[in-house]
């Protein structure tokens, strides 16, 4: 049970010995995340009590304790152990929330590789830019997604969860339940330096390719801390995170947290509507509910709520992604009968800045809140000074007192975020007196649409692949679920004409090739961009234009 403290009283007294007591690794001797989210509650006696609660399609679910899981996550160490993987090895997955997903990641984990995830929406360039630039040695996916790898190049060792064997071998791949029913059910885990990484993820950026994040073994008590503090979560909580373990808020806080904490998990298999939302938290009787501001609004937007009348049971909930507003705020308060907590984090530092649930503070309602304790963050101007209360700054983490942060720079140096003893997050804040942050934009051009951070530069480089375009632009245009929709300004070719064929054609390239999520939902055919002397595209400009757009229709 974690005690209501004082915010300010709970930092001041805070150390990391506090945390790093519930793990049985440590930074000096090596941590493995298997032992520290499956083992641990194994060798607490708790290997009966169920980890995950899974829901599938057409009605299926199941249940899977700790000890099924450990047994399983060791049967796949073997199975890659066979195939030459080593500690510190990639092994790319592209799994839908599936029990298979969970047993890949454990058993990656086990023997000391690097967990990679594919996010099941990606396009072939996109995952073949992932594994190719992380040099993964196994790929594993499902027969629904297999196809998506028809087109990568250099493609290794695939294993795919599928129900006929003759399926997989007629692509010759691997088959998942053959492969695992053969391997012995206990593989001793190998313990890793805590600066060495345990998942391998990829950020979006606005220039360029997404750039790698090596996510080192030190980040779990990081992990462990924005669980219990910020989400609140306590032993006796049914906790769902709805966010995709393809990305980072999913794979750290709906997968890593939770489990490293001793706390089941929930998936639910299917794409998010609100009905089935309702229904999922319905069910299983959620206490504890993390989900991306665009979630919230659909289901604030739909009448669901008032068809199903849900009998919930919800104490606290958890928003990230971009801010809540008031409406939304007080809406889920009233109709979903629980407070939600505004978070904000990034790929590279994971959660750093939250109004928590554990701890007590006032809230400033679309604030990204107060220091996660362990982390020192600060506002600072353009020539890296600390800013006072009221000034707008790039909000930093002074490395130097943040003994919980993790990020060691970008895997292949893509970009360097440091500035003295500064991490630089590129996003722009102001500060309250009393020491909570309040999010004003980005310095950048990253799109936030529907919880997914997007870098223009994917987006812009993939439309130019139609021989149509001669020059794009992509921004974000507001929208009032998604929060942003992507919009391409395109410049055509000679001899080339606008078109909703057109537009429908360039839509589908980025889909197969990007990702669905990414695709530009709007395209505008000009003329020319606006572009600085030196050529390079001025996207403010044609933000603005999107802006106008929205409040003028």
């Amino acid at each position: 049970m974690i005690t209501t403290n004082h915010y300010a009283a709970f930092v001041a007294e805070f150390s990391m010995d506090q945390v790093d007591a519930n793990f049985i690794g440590n930074t000096t001797d090596g941590y493995n995340a298997c032992i520290e989210c499956c083992d641990k509650q194994v060798l607490a006696g708790k290997g009966d009590e169920i980890a995950l609660y899974y829901e599938g399609l057409n009605g299926k679910s199941s249940t899977h304790s700790w000890a099924e899981l450990q047994k399983k996550s060791a049967q796949f160490a073997n199975f890659l152990k066979s195939q030459g993987v080593q500690a510190g090895d990639r092994i790319s997955c592209m799994l839908p929330r599936t029990p298979e997903l969970l047993v890949v990641v454990l058993g990656t984990w086990r023997i000391g590789a690097v967990y990679q995830p594919l996010f099941t929406a990606f396009g072939y360039e996109a995952i073949e830019y992932r594994i190719s630039q992380c040099s993964a040695k196994v790929v594993i996916t499902d027969a629904d997604n297999r196809s998506k790898f028809d087109q990568v190049n250099n493609l290794p060792t695939v294993v795919q969860v599928c129900a006929d064997q003759a399926n997989a071998a007629a692509k010759g791949d691997l088959h998942f339940a053959s492969i695992m029913a053969e391997q012995s059910e206990t593989f001793e885990p190998v313990i890793v330096d805590a600066e060495q990484p345990f998942l391998q993820m990829f950020t979006s950026g606005t220039v360029g390719k997404s750039k790698g994040v090596a996510v080192p073994l030190k980040a779990l008590p990081a992990f462990y801390m924005y669980m219990r503090y910020a989400v609140g979560l306590e032993q006796s909580d049914r906790y769902w995170n709805v966010a995709d373990p393809g990305w980072a808020y999913g794979l750290y806080y709906a997968i890593t947290g939770p489990l490293c904490m001793g706390v089941a998990t929930h998936f639910n298999e299917a794409g998010f509507t609100p009905e089935n939302t309702y229904a999922m938290l319905e069910k299983y009787k959620i206490t504890n509910l993390a989900a991306a501001p665009t979630a919230y609004r659909m289901m604030m937007a739909s009448d669901a709520h008032e068809e199903l009348k849900p009998n919930l049971v919800l104490r606290r909930a958890s928003s990230a992604g971009e801010p809540l507003n008031p409406e939304v705020v007080n809406w889920i308060s009233d109709v979903m009968g629980c407070p939600v907590m505004d978070h904000y984090g990034q790929t590279e530092t994971g959660m750093t800045c939250c109004n928590h649930h554990a701890l007590g503070h006032n809230v400033h309602i679309g604030a990204m809140g107060y220091a996660l304790p362990g982390y020192r963050v600060v506002a600072l101007d353009e020539n890296f000074n600390e800013v006072s209360a009221g000034e707008e700054g790039q909000f930093a983490i002074d490395m130097e007192n943040s003994p919980a942060f993790f990020f060691q720079g970008y895997t292949w140096q893509e970009k360097k975020p440091f500035h003295g003893k500064y991490y630089l997050t590129g996003d722009m804040v102001f500060e309250h007196k009393d020491g909570c942050f309040q999010f004003s934009g980005r310095d950048d051009d990253i799109i936030t649409t529907a919880g997914y951070r997007v870098g223009p530069a994917d987006v812009e480089s993939t439309v130019l692949e139609h021989e149509a375009v001669a020059e794009s632009g992509a921004v974000g245009k507001p929208d009032a679920k998604r929060g942003h929709i992507i919009k391409s300004y395109v410049v055509l070719r000679k001899g080339y004409e606008a078109s909703d064929a057109l537009v429908k054609e360039i839509q589908e390239l980025v889909r197969e090739r990007l990702s669905t999520h990414a695709f530009p939902r709007e395209i505008e055919f000009v003329d020319q961009l606006p572009k600085t002397p030196s050529g390079k595209i001025q996207r403010f400009i044609l933000r603005k234009q999107a802006e106008q757009e929205v409040a003028s229709a």
